[in-house]
């Protein structure tokens, strides 16, 4: 018993280390003073001058679009990619080249990025934002769905083959509804990694009127403030409840799947 109470240090000294910042900045997004380290009192009007801040609705809508139409992009991509992946071509060698956006740095997917789309003689804004970003969440989403697939019953999609139907019909049938949890945690995880993307998106937006990530890093040039604070809890806030969206949603099809 005492041995299992010391294991327990590490990971409650962990889970401090990791929290503690995110619920300190939480705390000073509420101080009614204009320090963002001295909590002075309690305010809600930090979130009430972002509200009145035009950089940070523009660029809250242009984060918006970019990463509704990326997860759009790279769930069906990705799902597409997983299932070719999983039933149709068996190779390390492709199931590695798959994977390999999810494993390179940021900062060497951007460069490419931006070097494909110079060479191709492409202009630079949202478009090449959301293709970026869609090429970088595909990959997880391939992850995601291809870990749903090896659980997925083969017997039923040879039982509809047998029974006469064909390839489209099969996969949208049998295989997609066996998916639909897996599909669904792959979109939260993808619409949540670029709401918050920043390195990927100040390399491919050009000119365009940028993401919030980028707003948020032109305000901290000069400082970190209480209203960076109020912004920094909403952003977390939303990538709460859309990771824990995905998990209720996940839990649900599983359970009407085993049903």
């Amino acid at each position: 018993m005492r041995r299992s109470k010391l294991l327990s240090v590490p990971f409650w000294a962990a889970i401090v280390f990791l929290y503690l910042p995110i619920a300190v900045l939480v705390v000073m997004s509420f101080n009614s003073g204009d320090s963002a380290y001295t909590f002075e009192g309690f305010s809600l009007k930090w979130y009430g001058e972002l509200a009145g801040d035009e950089r940070v609705i523009s660029g809250l809508v242009n984060t918006l679009i970019v990463a509704v139409s990326s997860t759009l992009i790279a769930t069906v991509l990705g799902t597409l990619l997983a299932v070719g992946l999983a039933r149709y071509t068996r190779s390390k060698l492709l199931d590695a080249v798959a994977l390999m956006p999810a494993i390179l740095p940021d900062l060497v997917l951007a460069i490419g990025l931006l070097l494909l789309f110079v060479t191709l003689n492409q202009t630079l804004g949202l478009h090449s934002v959301i293709l970026a970003h869609a090429v970088f969440s595909m990959a997880f989403v391939a992850a995601v769905v291809r870990t749903r697939l090896s659980g997925a019953d083969v017997s039923l999609e040879e039982a509809s083959r047998d029974l006469g139907a064909g390839p489209v019909t099969t996969f949208m049938k049998v295989t997609l509804p066996q998916l639909a949890p897996g599909i669904v945690a792959g979109a939260m995880l993808a619409f949540t990694l670029s709401l918050d993307e920043f390195v990927i998106a100040f390399f491919t937006i050009g000119n365009a009127d940028p993401t919030l990530p980028i707003v948020i890093y032109s305000m901290i040039r000069f400082g970190v403030t209480p209203e960076i604070n109020a912004l920094a809890s909403i952003l977390l806030l939303v990538s709460f409840t859309a990771v824990i969206a995905g998990q209720r949603l996940t839990k649900i099809g599983e359970t009407r799947a085993q049903d």
